[in-house]
């Protein structure tokens, strides 16, 4: 008999509705409870899943106290990520743990060591690595497509940052450490995973050059409206920013990995246009993809000298898949269920998480300390062992 999963979630809805697609009673998999600190979205939590036999609570510690809960989904804010992710391992619970780990790498370590020493799971929500034009970008270089890679880097236009990072607590060192970590720690994964390296040392710089501009701000008892309008253009006519505005709106970083491949990532919070574009070059070729969505992203293949042709020496469309987030939320879901219930292996491990974090908190560091290189603290053998026994 399957084990029966019974889930709480903290962080009820906002990314906690991810966990709402795993409630399958008939099929063992139940959404029993829900924490939140605000009542308005405990209401939407119990309009979803009615009032019985359904615990609610402002207090996670009250959630985390239910004996019949096995299992909880940490999809709170990134500054809660760490408290709420131990206690929940302390409690004796598998989690979920929403990207990023932590907002530290203090806290991220923290966090392993709890999962360690509690025998617990832990599944960190790098969904990226299920997308379907990053699966088949690794898919050409593991076949060895473009040889072997040497350097990589990632650009990313990020439309909706002034919409979504500059209006809350994202904006908030205190709150997010930057939005190298925050933001870019889904394709700091990317890198490190079609690289199978991480990052070792790290240098970058960037600044703070737009939004500070800006003089209308919210007032610090309200919250900020962090929806996507296409009227909130140009970037300077935003309003309702955050009354704290600390952290970086342009980043460039550059990644040593441990094994000697060199990557690169940017990005930018006020472009018109949204986008992620990767390129990896081998020793063979090199490969770059245009859109992420699937049904319309392509990823190209460059292996002929002298190819001066756009679009490359051949083509490979990303077919249509349903699915949210590029068809990676279907994946992320079912492989975590398969993980918790019956201890199948999986694509990524919050060993991974932690190095992504990592190397976006010390370059974060770099940027604000005279753009100085840091070198990347490794782990204990034990939690490596320990994670690292659940890989595919």
């Amino acid at each position: 008999m399957p084990k029966e999963i019974r889930i709480g979630v903290i962080g009820a809805t906002g990314r906690g509705r991810f966990a709402w697609a795993m409630h399958n009673p008939e099929n063992g998999v139940s959404v029993v409870a829900g924490a939140d600190i605000y009542e308005e979205k405990l209401d939407i939590f119990r309009e979803r899943f009615g009032e019985k036999n359904l615990f609610t609570t402002k207090d996670y510690r009250q959630l985390l106290a239910k004996k019949d809960i096995n299992t909880v989904f940490v999809t709170s804010p990134d500054f809660m990520h760490e408290e709420h992710a131990v206690a929940s391992l302390e409690a004796g619970k598998d989690i979920y743990l929403e990207k990023p780990m932590a907002i530290t790498v203090e806290g991220c370590d923290r966090i392993l060591r709890a999962a360690y020493e509690n025998g617990k799971k832990v599944y960190i929500g790098h969904n990226m690595r299920h997308m379907a034009v990053v699966k088949k970008m690794k898919e050409l270089i593991d076949k060895g497509s473009i040889g072997e890679v040497k350097t990589a880097w990632c650009r990313h236009f990020v439309d909706y940052g002034g919409d979504a990072y500059f209006k809350d607590w994202h904006a908030e060192r205190s709150k997010s450490t930057g939005l190298l970590l925050q933001k870019g720690s889904h394709d700091i994964d990317v890198l490190h995973w079609l690289c199978n390296g991480v990052t070792a040392r790290v240098t970058a710089v960037g600044g703070l050059t737009l939004y500070d501009k800006i003089t209308d701000r919210h007032h610090p008892s309200e919250r900020g409206d962090a929806r996507w309008s296409k009227y909130n253009w140009p970037p300077m006519s935003q309003k309702g920013l955050n009354p704290i505005i600390d952290v970086e709106d342009i980043s460039m970083m550059l990644m040593v990995l441990d094994n000697g491949i060199y990557a690169s990532y940017q990005q930018c919070h006020f472009t018109p246009d949204g986008s992620r574009n990767y390129t990896f070059i081998g020793t063979e070729g090199r490969i770059e993809n245009f859109g992420i969505s699937p049904g319309s992203a392509i990823v190209r293949l460059w292996n002929r000298r002298g190819s001066a042709n756009q679009y490359g020496n051949e083509q490979h469309f990303v077919p249509h898949i349903v699915g949210g987030h590029g068809g990676s939320d279907i994946g992320i879901l079912g492989e975590f269920l398969n993980y918790v219930r019956y201890g199948t292996k999986i694509t990524t491990s919050p060993i991974a998480g932690r190095y992504s974090v990592a190397a976006g908190y010390y370059a974060t560091q770099s940027i604000r300390n005279g753009n100085l290189p840091y070198d990347i603290p490794g782990l204990p053998k034990e939690i490596y062992d320990y994670f690292n026994k659940d890989l595919l």
